[in-house]
């Protein structure tokens, strides 16, 4: 087979048995496009066809983490924008050949294969779009150097997004902006009710997988040295084993654990799960802790999600559909020993997990999502006993989702204090100053707070 006919690609980031790249191609530009027009990455990988799906996220991925850079360079090539597919494919392509120290595919084979999916797409096209990439292949280091002048261009984030984390975090913002274009890793919550992290690396080990400890702060958390399937994970169809992100991982234990003035939740103390699916931390608790919880989410159809995953991990609670914010429609007036409010937000603190965030949100959102935020912790306080424990957490780096929020909150609420666990509470960034040294890159960027009510 000549190199020129092969269209596989040159790493391991895609399944070995990849569909040619040219049928690809068309999929991911359908999928970026989507994404510009506001569309969520998960409901557009939907309707991909199944044998096409795995390719198609990975590359999708790719692309949309390279967005900012690409959408640059074809400005840059094309100043008057092509029709939006055609625009959407070159970009697409774009991003596949920006340089890396290991490319996804040979750069002949981008531009032959963008060129085929053209003439699919729009015949009269394919010329336009050939000469373009073949311009930014023979042009490509001037060119790159003129896209990482511009912001947008060199961060791959919109310039809002860059400069409300510039003015949040004026130290470490650049390093937290390359760090939402990294490939996340894939990290394990062994179930405690069967196990330790170090036993379940030893099992993993003898079944040929490599793995490592992610350390202190998340005692059951193992990351994997590359992703795989979870059925190919041992005993994830019995619950031994679930997937979670290490910084996600912080949450029930911070909840339930003892902790300076402390002491552990009792067994059987009534926890509410305000907003609960999927269902990962609500699972964790139950993991933890024989607890009477009860698992809300306003909808309904995400929590059978929830119903799942703990019929995998043999856990129960209550579910009930309803909104966190309207107590009085769910709440049956027993007062909650302790509340995890996952609150919706920006996620702009799992960015390298789900790259379209950044180009979905908008400026008024974070205003937006901080009101609802607000909103929740008034609703659900008085729900709380005195004595009792709330712990608050959003995936997002923006202090308006974090710090800022609480420290409205206590001003507002003489009756709530605020307990500060150095490495628990407060902002985790994906930086190597806020993370175990050993490992810079296992934790996602999140908020927690510990609030308690006073006697």
């Amino acid at each position: 087979m000549s190199p020129r006919a092969y269209t596989g690609p040159l790493t391991t980031h895609l399944p070995t048995q990849s569909p040619p790249l040219q049928r690809l191609l068309l999929e991911v530009a359908d999928a970026v496009q989507g994404v510009r027009d506001g569309k969520s990455l998960t409901e557009l990988l939907a309707r991909v066809p199944a044998e096409l799906r795995p390719a198609t996220q990975s590359l999708s991925f790719h692309v949309l983490r390279g967005l900012g850079s690409a959408s640059a360079a074809r400005m840059l090539l094309a100043p008057k924008a092509p029709p939006p597919k055609v625009d959407s494919l070159l970009i697409s392509a774009l991003a596949l050949l920006w340089p890396s120290a290991v490319p996804i595919y040979a750069e002949h084979t981008v531009v032959d294969q963008a060129v085929s999916a053209a003439r699919k797409r729009a015949p009269a096209s394919a010329g336009f779009v050939n000469a373009v990439l073949r311009r930014f292949v023979r042009e490509r280091d001037a060119i790159v150097q003129s896209v990482l002048r511009d912001p947008q261009g060199r961060f791959n984030h919109p310039p809002w997004w860059i400069d409300r984390t510039k003015a949040d975090w004026p130290g470490p913002w650049q390093a937290m902006l390359m760090a939402n274009n990294e490939h996340p890793p894939m990290t394990l919550r062994v179930n405690a009710r069967h196990g330790t992290a170090s036993a379940y690396i030893e099992r993993l080990a003898a079944a040929g997988i490599a793995a490592r400890l992610v350390g202190q702060l998340a005692p059951q958390a193992v990351m994997l040295e590359r992703a795989m399937p979870v059925t190919a994970l041992p005993g994830f169809e019995h619950g031994q084993v679930s997937v979670q992100d290490a910084a996600a991982q912080l949450a029930a234990p911070l909840l339930v654990g003892a902790q300076p003035g402390l002491p552990a939740i009792a067994e059987g103390a009534l926890v509410l799960d305000a907003c609960s699916a999927p269902g990962g931390k609500t699972a964790h608790l139950l993991e933890l802790a024989d607890l009477d919880l009860l698992a809300l989410d306003n909808d309904a159809k995400r929590l059978l999600r929830v119903q799942e995953n703990l019929t995998r991990l043999q856990r129960q609670a209550r579910l009930q559909a309803g909104d966190a914010r309207d107590p009085a429609a769910w709440w049956d007036g027993r007062p909650f020993d302790a509340i995890l409010l996952d609150a919706p937000c920006s996620a702009s603190g799992i960015v390298r997990r789900h790259p379209d965030v950044r180009w979905l949100r908008r400026p008024g959102d974070i205003g937006n999502l901080a009101q609802i935020q607000a909103d929740l912790l008034e609703a659900l306080w008085p729900t709380l006993k005195p004595g009792g424990r709330l712990v608050y957490a959003t995936c997002s780096i923006f202090k308006t989702e974090g710090s800022s929020q609480i420290d409205a909150f206590l001003q507002r609420h003489a009756d709530a204090f605020g307990v500060e666990i150095a490495g628990l509470t407060g902002h985790l960034l994906p930086v190597a100053d806020n993370q175990l040294p050993a490992a810079p890159s296992m934790f996602d960027g999140f908020y927690y707070a510990l609030l308690v009510k006073k006697t």
